[in-house]
């Protein structure tokens, strides 16, 4: 992943894919990579019903397959799923037709038009292929909650420094974030909220239409 926002030569890379969204308005899209895990998910969606807050939840289907029950819990709680990926792989090292494999054999599991590849990395000819099929979402601001060289306090200070209207805001699902965002997380929500930040998610359908404008 790339350290906080993406640069201007990533967002060349991949044009179509949407980075950030409407800038004249004051809203965030919250998102989570990784999931649905047992260790981090029950715990992220019940502060995010804490503080009225929906979000894009990025899923492995290898996680779905194994815990779709927390898939269950995420869309009954009217929160919005993407494909990250069956087994959360790399772009860059799988072929072009081993990648769209396993992004097709995923969406077994997730059912969505809405894509994000592992690392925020894929090849060129695999996304040419996958912006005709979905929505890619990147992102605006990476917290990096995944660091072993940062702690709660900084992955906040990530999102009170980087955020601006129409930020897409990257959190993990994981294991190797979950300790800071029992601290990063409810921070961040509350100072969002503070700033006047409304919190939207994104409508597969709307994006895919927008997409193939």
């Amino acid at each position: 992943m790339f350290i906080e926002q993406p640069s201007k030569w990533l967002r060349w890379l991949y044009p179509s894919a949407i980075w950030r969204m409407d800038h004249s308005e004051k809203a965030v899209y919250i998102t989570f990579d990784d999931g649905p895990i047992p260790e981090a998910t029950p715990w992220i969606l019940d502060t995010l019903d804490k503080y009225d807050v929906k979000a894009t939840f990025f899923m492995v289907g290898d996680n779905v397959r194994k815990y779709p029950e927390l898939y269950d819990m995420i869309k009954s709680r009217g929160h919005q799923v993407g494909n990250h990926t069956h087994n959360h792989i790399g772009g860059l090292r799988h072929s072009y037709r081993g990648y769209l494999r396993n992004v097709r054999k995923a969406d077994d599991y997730i059912h969505s038009n809405l894509f994000r590849p592992p690392h925020g990395w894929m090849r060129h000819d695999q996304y040419l292929y996958l912006r005709k099929k979905y929505t890619v979402i990147m992102w605006d601001l990476v917290t990096r909650d995944y660091s072993r060289r940062l702690n709660a306090d900084d992955v906040f200070e990530n999102v009170k420094l980087y955020t601006r209207p129409g930020s897409i805001i990257t959190f993990h699902d994981s294991l190797r974030s979950i300790d800071k965002l029992k601290t990063a997380l409810p921070k961040s929500l509350e100072w969002l909220k503070g700033q006047g930040y409304k919190f939207k998610v994104f409508d597969d359908n709307q994006q895919r239409s927008r997409h193939l404008k």
